[in-house]
C-alpha cells in the first residue's frame, strides 16, 4: 500500500491530530536514546483508546502493515523504534496515560499502559501503598513498554520482575480483538495464564493497552547502606549472608566496580564518594519493613555489618542516617546509565549466573576481555541478589574508534562474555530483552525446541507478522554460528 494512502487511513481511523509526518517532529521516535539504533516509518500514530488500538491494527493486518508499538523509547536493545523499510506505522501508547481505578482495600490499581512508572508509583504512595518496581529510567519509562520486555530493576530480589507484579492484562491482538483480562484476583485457576504470554514478548503478540497491578503497603522503615569490600568473592558472600540475615527485609542488594563508581562520580549530577579511600568493589543494600522506626532499623543492619567488618571482610560501610543521605547513595547507581554514556563507547551485556558464581564470572570475563580487547576496561553494576550483572566492556572514543570498523567487533565482544556466561548456566538476557540487538543470540543460546514453540505461539496469535516483526525471534532459516543448548 502507498504511504499517503496508510497516512490518510490513520488520519480517519484515530484523528488527523493524532498522527504525525513531519520528519523533524517524528525524528525523536525513530531513534532509540542511547542513539543506535534508528528506523523509519510511514508515520506515528499516537493512540488514545483502546478502540483506537483495534481499529490500526485490524486495518494493518488486513493490508499487511508493519506495526511497531512505543512506550518511553527507553529500550536498550533496539526494541522500541521500527525497522528501516519506511512502510510501517509506529504505534505511541503514550497519550493512554491514565489511572483506571486504585483500590487501596484490595492492594490493586488499573492503569493504561501509557502511564509513567514514576507516576504510578507516586500514586500508589499518595494512597498509603507501594508499588515497587524501580529502575533508573522510571522517570521516562512507561508500564507497557516495562511490561512488554518484563523489566526488572533493584527490587527484584524481595518483589520480582514485572511479570510478578501483574494481576491481569487488556490486549489488543494483531487483528484488532480486544482481549480484557483486567482482573484483580490473587488467585484465578480457570485454564491457561494468558497474560504471562504477553509480559514479556516485546509487542510481537499483540499490543498491551492496560494492567491490573500489584500494590504492596508502604514501608513504615527504610535503611540504606554502602558497603565496601576488597575483592568481589567476599562482596557476594557478605550478600548472600544479608540474605539470609532480613527475609522478607532485604529488597536491594546492588553490585558495582570501583570502574563504575568511578564513572558515576565523575559524570552523575551531584555525585558524591561517602569513602575517603574508594573500594574495589561496593554493595548497595536497602531494607524495608512495614512495622518499626528506620532508626531501629539502621541499627539492626549496622548490627549485622559489625562481625564481617571485624574480621576485615568489609573495608568501609557507611549507612544512610537520614532521608537525604540515603537519595545519594541512591542517585550513584541510578546514574549510571547515563554516566557511561558520558564515559565512552560502552558494550552494554545484561547476563545471569546463579549468584554464587559471580566471582567466577568475573574473573573469566575479565581474563577474555584483557586477552582479546586489552583497551576495553570492565565496568560492573547489577542487581547481585538475583544473579543479574550489567558487565560493560568500556571502550575510550579513541580506542573504540581503532577497533569499530573491524567486522563485528561488537558481536565478537559480547559472544565472547555470553559464552562464559552459558557455560555457567546463565543467559545473555536477564532483564532487558531481545529488541532487534539480541536476535542473532536467539539463534546461538536458544536450543530448537524452545524456539520452535516460541514461534508456535508467534504463529497463532500474529499469523501475518505484522506485529513487532524482527524482533524476539530470528528468521526461521536463520542458522546458529555455535550451539550452546
Amino acid at each position: 500500500m502507498e504511504q499517503q494512502k496508510i497516512v490518510e487511513t490513520m488520519r480517519e481511523l484515530v484523528g488527523a491530530s493524532s498522527v504525525m509526518t513531519a520528519a523533524d517532529d517524528m525524528a525523536p521516535h525513530l531513534i532509540d536514546w542511547r542513539k543506535r539504533h534508528t528506523g523509519t516509518a510511514a508515520c506515528v500514530v499516537f493512540a488514545r483508546s483502546v478502540e483506537h488500538v483495534s481499529k490500526v491494527l485490524a486495518f494493518c493486518d488486513a493490508n499487511g502493515i508493519r506495526v511497531f508499538p512505543q512506550g518511553g523509547n527507553t529500550s536498550v536493545c533496539g526494541g522500541s523504534v521500527p525497522d528501516a523499510s519506511g512502510q510501517s506505522i509506529l504505534l505511541n501508547l503514550g497519550k493512554m496515560n491514565r489511572i483506571l481505578d486504585l483500590n487501596a482495600d484490595n492492594n490493586s490499581m488499573i492503569v493504561e499502559a501509557g502511564c509513567i512508572l514514576a507516576d504510578l508509583q507516586q500514586a500508589a504512595l499518595d494512597a498509603d501503598r507501594m508499588f515497587p518496581l524501580t529502575l533508573g529510567a522510571e522517570g521516562s519509562c512507561q508500564i507497557g513498554g516495562n511490561l512488554a520486555t518484563n523489566a526488572g530493576g533493584t527490587n527484584v530480589v524481595r518483589f520480582g520482575n514485572t511479570r510478578d507484579l501483574v494481576l491481569g492484562l487488556q490486549v489488543v491482538m494483531p487483528n484488532g480483538r480486544v482481549w480484557d483480562g483486567l482482573r484483580t484476583l490473587r488467585k484465578n485457576n480457570s485454564g491457561y495464564d494468558l497474560k504471562n504470554l504477553f509480559v514479556g514478548a516485546e509487542g510481537t503478540l499483540g499490543v498491551i493497552t492496560a494492567a491490573a497491578l500489584k500494590l504492596f503497603p508502604k514501608p513504615r522503615a527504610v535503611a540504606t547502606a554502602l558497603v565496601g569490600f576488597e575483592a568481589v568473592e567476599t562482596a557476594v558472600k557478605v550478600g548472600l549472608d544479608l540474605q539470609a540475615a532480613f527475609p522478607g527485609e532485604l529488597v536491594g542488594l546492588e553490585l558495582i566496580s570501583k570502574s563504575e563508581f568511578e564513572i558515576s562520580l565523575r559524570h552523575a549530577a551531584k555525585a558524591r564518594n561517602p569513602f575517603q579511600s574508594t573500594p574495589a568493589w561496593m554493595v548497595l543494600v536497602e531494607l524495608a519493613a512495614s512495622a518499626g522506626t528506620s532508626e531501629a532499623l539502621a541499627d539492626r543492619l549496622a548490627g549485622a555489618l559489625e562481625a564481617p567488618s571485624e574480621s576485615g571482610q568489609i573495608v568501609d560501610a557507611v549507612v544512610a542516617s537520614n532521608e537525604q543521605q540515603r537519595g545519594d547513595l541512591w542517585n550513584i547507581r541510578h546514574s549510571v546509565t547515563e554516566a557511561n554514556g558520558r564515559e565512552g563507547m560502552g558494550l552494554t551485556h545484561d547476563i545471569a549466573v546463579p549468584t554464587y558464581l559471580i566471582p567466577a564470572f568475573v574473573a573469566q570475563a575479565g581474563a577474555a576481555l584483557a586477552e582479546h580487547y586489552p583497551a576495553a576496561v570492565p565496568v560492573i553494576v547489577g542487581h547481585m541478589g538475583d544473579g543479574n550483572l550489567h558487565y560493560i566492556a568500556m571502550f575510550s572514543h579513541e580506542s573504540w574508534a581503532q577497533v569499530a570498523d573491524k567486522p563485528d567487533t561488537q558481536s565478537k565482544v559480547s559472544h565472547l562474555l555470553y559464552d562464559i556466561a552459558a557455560a555457567m548456566g546463565g543467559t545473555f538476557s536477564a532483564e532487558h530483552g531481545i529488541g532487534s540487538l539480541h536476535v542473532e543470540e536467539m539463534s546461538i543460546y536458544k536450543n530448537e525446541q524452545e524456539l520452535a514453540m516460541m514461534r508456535q505461539v508467534k504463529d497463532l496469535f500474529d499469523p501475518n507478522d505484522t506485529m513487532n516483526p524482527g524482533r524476539v525471534l530470528p528468521p526461521r532459516n536463520a542458522s546458529a554460528t555455535a550451539s550452546h543448548a
